[in-house]
């Protein structure tokens, strides 16, 4: 066993598919800061809110005020020197540090393809992406060559192999497959799209999306891996995405899975791609290919391997982390995030917030819109920790304004799947004696359905 790693480490491939990678990865993120700024969300979601909701562990990444512009300028400016393959080392890092941490802002913004780019951010710290097609290959030939090690290459392939496979076996549950939900509630409302509209109201439409998005995300990578299935499997994941694209809000992530769905191709491919920039950007093509070294690119630093090994095993056991709570997933959300679940549930949920002296018995209500955005309450009103941080805040706000002996309970219904709404906090916790931990939350109450399923 060890002799057939060793000799996969020692093997060899063309460097042209993780430079084409490279600068498509770049130039989408530089598109996503640039729509980002254009829409006005710096200012809606990252200056305007008066309180934001942190990550457990990094309650001490907290938004920076006016300053927030700076952090997206760094990031663009970054993402741009990655696509050009310029500083790329420092600008990798530039963007992995600064895409991440505003990622860490707020929780009230988490998206799994934010997550995705973090951790392809992360991946290609350790990658010599930079080695084929680059300004840094260009201005030091030394650092140019043809060849990287192959497993390089498949470390990209093995992090969307995964996103791709674990979102396949999250849908294998009872709401996806045998109720369609939560399409059956989402794909009616698209009745105003050419063609596909009046498809979109019949039922076997929605079970025909369920049943596909699960055999799509559990079989694509596979056959993008295998030669004679490859430009077939693109093909569906071009359309894929593209329908995903027009049917849901879900900004470039379609467009990034598509152009790294690329790096499965042969070398060849990705020298026409390279040929195509060259020749649209009036690159001497010719003079880059001579500056490449025949000689084979090595990895000197022994520790790189080792924190990837890690990472991977990170990636492939973290999803699992919901098998240690009792309770039902979607319901408590307990080890959702981070586990490339995918559009699995729709839940609507409404909260208010009880203030109650201890001693007299006094009590009034919280109107939340005092203290949150209409997009923060929404997001709030359905996910337990952020109840329970809402709720810490609270406590610490009217303490300031001299009540004391206080406690705080949430009277909260909410809805999953089209189902009728449920007592979803227990009413008689103070939220005000519980503390965020991966530990149960044990006041949240049962859910009064069973979903089955992985």
């Amino acid at each position: 066993m060890f002799v057939a790693v060793s000799k996969y480490l020692n093997k060899t491939t063309e460097a042209a598919p993780l430079a084409v990678f490279r600068v498509f990865f770049g130039i989408m993120m530089f598109a996503s800061i640039l729509r980002f700024w254009a829409n006005g969300w710096i200012e809606k979601l990252y200056i305007q809110p008066k309180f934001f909701f942190s990550y457990y562990g990094f309650e001490w990444i907290k938004p920076i005020g006016g300053y927030t512009y700076i952090l997206f300028i760094v990031c663009g400016i970054a993402s741009l020197f990655v696509a050009l393959g310029y500083k790329y080392r420092i600008s990798i890092v530039l963007f992995f540090l600064s895409f991440t941490y505003i990622e860490l802002m707020d929780k009230t913004t988490y998206l799994n393809h934010y997550y995705f780019i973090s951790c392809v951010g992360f991946l290609m710290i350790f990658l010599p992406a930079n080695a084929y097609f680059s300004i840094d290959a260009y201005k030091n030939p030394s650092k140019a060559f043809q060849k990287i090690p192959r497993w390089t290459l498949d470390s990209v392939k093995l992090l969307l192999g995964i996103v791709y496979f674990y979102a396949g076996l999250a849908k294998l549950n009872s709401d996806w497959l045998f109720k369609a939900m939560p399409l059956k509630i989402w794909l009616p409302s698209k009745y105003d799209i050419p063609l596909l509209g009046n498809l979109l109201q019949q039922e076997w439409m929605h079970y025909a999306f369920s049943w596909s998005g699960v055999i799509y995300d559990l079989t694509i990578p596979f056959f993008l891996l295998y030669k004679p299935t490859r430009w077939f499997a693109f093909a569906f994941v071009v359309v894929f995405h593209v329908l995903t694209r027009v049917l849901f809000p879900i900004g470039m992530f379609p467009f990034i899975m598509i152009v790294s769905a690329l790096i499965f191709f042969d070398a060849g491919i990705h020298q026409r791609i390279i040929k195509f920039i060259s020749k649209l950007f009036r690159i001497n093509y010719l003079k880059i290919i001579a500056v490449s070294q025949e000689k084979n690119y090595k990895i000197k630093r022994n520790f790189l391997r080792p924190i990837l090994a890690l990472f991977f095993i990170v990636q492939l056991l973290l999803p699992w982390r919901y098998l240690a709570y009792p309770s039902e997933l979607f319901w408590s959300e307990e080890g959702y995030r981070f586990s490339w679940r995918v559009m699995l549930m729709e839940k609507a949920g409404y909260v208010q917030f009880k203030i109650v002296d201890g001693k007299s018995g006094n009590r009034f209500y919280v109107d939340n819109s005092d203290f949150l955005t209409p997009f923060q309450e929404k997001q709030m009103s359905t996910q337990p920790d952020f109840i329970l941080e809402y709720a810490h805040y609270l406590g610490e706000h009217f303490a300031s304004q001299g009540h004391k002996n206080i406690a705080i309970y949430a009277e909260s219904y909410v809805a999953l799947n089209g189902r009728l709404s449920e007592l979803y906090i227990d009413p008689t916790v103070d939220l005000l004696k519980e503390e965020e931990s991966f530990y149960q939350k044990k006041w949240i109450l049962p859910f009064g359905d069973v979903i089955k399923g992985l």
